[in-house]
């Protein structure tokens, strides 16, 4: 299949990654923006027009769009974001619209785990299948549906916020009045207080502890048999798994496919989550649903906002 050359950006919390794109494959070098040295919108809007117009200069044929995925609340109708995670001034900012004006290009804006979900459904671990729950655990949760074959995004185009979803209605206070959202437990920086606690609780100094140092570190501490961190992983698959059984009871999918940073602890994390939901889910959920990592790493959200560009362009 031929694909047009397009450009996808991942707009994230700690850089922006913008690269060319043909279908599943990054054309050339990613030019990677650091977010914190950008102080306003108006500078990465700068910024980020700069870098389209660097790769339109490398690229050997027409660039025909540019996608655009964003963490936050996004009208894609519209092009419009609402409220940008994580960095601040970006409030009902209609940044489609003042980035292809400087470029005389159509782009196509979507939130950012809806571009990993459809990568990964088109070209990745997911592809083919009808109906996928897609999640990216990093910092926060983040969350993205496959109904039917299509990209499901609800009447405020905000779907799938698996993240915001409670596992304790008496739990610790989430950031939109909700209590024990999941995202408050498996976050990053969640973990890594839950680590500290629990290693003070086994009587052991958390200050003196190796396995502390990253989740790289815990996950190996796992697997070299240390009892504390393999329960540690244990309750995280147990408060993910909790979430997941009814979002599977509700939407009966083919595939969960999970991404993100925290995904990186492979079989210490799957294992367990896997068990919790083939002990939570009856029969007919569990016995053909798939449970598996995402395919496409660090470069999922930028082939998938590339490739809901591409796609716009034929709709």
């Amino acid at each position: 299949m031929t694909y047009p050359t397009t450009i996808g950006i991942d707009f994230g919390g700690t850089s922006i990654k913008c690269a060319l794109t043909r279908g599943p494959e990054l054309i050339g070098d990613v030019i990677r923006l650091i977010t914190a040295d950008l102080d306003s919108p108006a500078q990465a809007i700068t910024a980020m027009v700069t870098a389209i117009q660097q790769l339109r200069e490398q690229s050997e044929s027409p660039v025909q769009a540019v996608g655009l995925g964003l963490p936050g609340s996004v009208d894609i109708q519209n092009g419009i974001i609402y409220n940008l995670t994580n960095v601040p001034g970006w409030k009902s900012l209609p940044a489609g619209s003042m980035i292809s004006e400087q470029i005389a290009l159509p782009v196509t804006m979507d939130n950012d785990a809806n571009c990993m979900a459809y990568a990964e459904w088109k070209f990745g671990a997911a592809k083919g299948m009808g109906n996928v729950i897609a999640v990216t655990l990093g910092t926060g949760v983040g969350g993205a549906l496959i109904l039917n074959g299509q990209l499901y995004r609800g009447s405020q185009y905000a779907a799938g916020e698996i993240g915001q979803m409670s596992i304790d209605y008496q739990g610790v206070d989430g950031p939109y009045g909700n209590h024990g959202a999941l995202e408050r437990y498996v976050g990053h920086k969640h973990i890594h207080d839950m680590a500290v606690s629990r290693f003070r609780e086994a009587g052991r100094d958390p200050d003196q502890s190796p396995q502390l140092e990253s989740l790289e570190t815990l996950v190996k501490a796992a697997r070299d048999g240390d009892e504390v961190s393999q329960q540690i992983w244990q309750d995280i698959a147990i408060y993910l798994g909790t979430t997941l059984a009814s979002v599977v009871y509700l939407l009966n999918p083919d595939a969960i496919v999970i991404g993100g940073g925290v995904a990186h602890a492979g079989e210490v994390l799957f294992d367990p989550l896997k068990e919790q939901l083939k002990n939570t889910l009856s029969s007919e959920f569990w016995d053909h649903l798939k449970v598996i990592p995402a395919e496409l790493g660090n470069h999922a959200g930028i082939i998938g906002s590339s490739a809901l560009a591409a796609d716009a362009l034929t709709e």
